[in-house]
């Protein structure tokens, strides 16, 4: 229960009195105001003169702001009221972790730099947790009390319905989230080191043929000879395809990517990448024929303009991307579980199967560690036989 202050109760008291003495002078107004209208035949300049008489004029005069005043106070009195019922209404308590999770989230966009889907994500893992020690991990409230039993149970529970891989990035979330409260000299340990998570799948990327690739990239060119399609969707499906198998580059790389930061005469995009670090990829000669061909089609090709739009000028969504592949997978019968980051798998497939440099991959793709270049290492069934006929002996 909350209680209302000694000044605003002191100032409550101050408007009524102030109202009070406004009835007052209301009530005598409007005593003179009849007074004036039983006098008002004395005043009539000639007969049929209808016009108000000079004392009833007067008081009118002053009855006019004097009611304007009351009607103010009035008003003013109900807002005063409203506000001391909401004061006296509870308000929502802001949790201490809702603001600390607030503050990490600042932490990481602004200082660490990471992405926007890393924070959201993060932040949904710590909405998680909390709302389940807050329903159903008997916690007293205090970051400070979180013990690895807990944690360990909420792990046990919502490792059925997350993948492992989930699973393993909202520990990483709230693994450093507990590091960020220690590092602004919160006296709390972290209850997510040395949790033992359950061990990762490690399959191979899925990928397309060099073949499947070239039949993947004809698509729009023939959907649009068919007259399915019109030749700005055509050629800008075809670029965008271009760019993802041709360049490497991320679907939320190829979304953001402007006229400004592609150089025609040298096929190269400076591309914006995770952490908001930059790299410079090449796009190939291919892909610089549909950019000329793409570009002569749109009106919509100043420098700060975003390369790939809609018919209205819209910058494509990440969505509409993904949606325009699925259909031209289906029109060329290849299976459409291919997403475009595949496109990407792809790309850096085919480089290391054509005796491209593992730290060159590396570079081109973005990534911050050699380990994740690694998993494009696998080679294809076809090599894999050309190799075993030229070593075996019983080939």
């Amino acid at each position: 229960m909350q209680f209302l202050s000694v000044e605003l109760i002191k100032s409550i008291q101050c408007l009524e009195e102030k109202i009070q003495i406004v009835k007052c002078v209301v009530r005598c107004c409007n005593a003179l105001l009849g007074a004036g209208t039983l006098l008002s035949p004395l005043f009539k300049k000639k007969d049929g003169d209808k016009s108000v008489p000079a004392p009833f004029k007067c008081i009118r005069i002053v009855l006019n702001p004097v009611e304007t005043v009351f009607s103010l106070l009035i008003v003013g009195r109900m807002s005063d009221e409203t506000k001391v019922k909401s004061d006296l209404a509870e308000e929502p308590v802001q949790l201490p972790e809702v603001v600390e999770i607030e503050r990490f989230e600042r932490f990481i966009l602004l200082e660490r730099r990471m992405s926007d889907y890393t924070a959201r994500n993060y932040r949904y893992a710590l909405e998680s947790f909390f709302h389940w020690m807050r329903t159903q991990g008997r916690w007293s409230g205090q970051l400070t009390n979180i013990s690895q039993t807990q944690v360990r149970a909420f792990l046990l529970e919502h490792g059925k319905s997350l993948a492992r891989r989930t699973l393993h990035n909202h520990v990483s979330g709230l693994r450093s989230f507990f590091h960020y409260l220690r590092q602004r000299g919160m006296e709390t340990g972290n209850p997510f080191v040395g949790i033992t998570l359950p061990k990762l799948d490690k399959p191979l990327p899925k990928f397309l043929s060099e073949s499947q690739m070239r039949e993947l990239l004809e698509a729009p060119m023939t959907m649009m000879k068919s007259g399915q399609i019109t030749p700005f969707i055509a050629w800008r499906d075809r670029l965008i395809m271009e760019v993802l198998y041709g360049g490497g580059l991320r679907i939320s790389e190829v979304v953001n990517l402007k006229y400004g930061d592609i150089e025609p005469s040298q096929g190269i995009a400076r591309v914006l990448g995770k952490g908001n670090k930059t790299r410079l990829c090449p796009l190939g000669k291919v892909a610089m024929e549909c950019l000329r061909q793409f570009k002569s089609l749109s009106p919509f090709t100043a420098y700060g303009d975003s390369v790939f739009v809609n018919e209205n000028g819209a910058t494509v969504s990440a969505r509409s991307i993904q949606l325009s592949l699925k259909r031209y997978l289906q029109a060329v019968a290849l299976p459409m579980d291919i997403t475009p980051h595949k496109l990407r798998h792809s790309y850096a497939t085919h480089l290391l199967n054509n005796g491209a440099d593992l730290r060159l991959v590396q570079e081109l793709l973005g990534h911050a560690s050699l380990s994740t270049t690694q998993v494009y290492t696998h080679v294809d069934m076809k090599r894999l036989k050309e190799a075993y006929k030229q070593a075996h002996p019983r080939a």
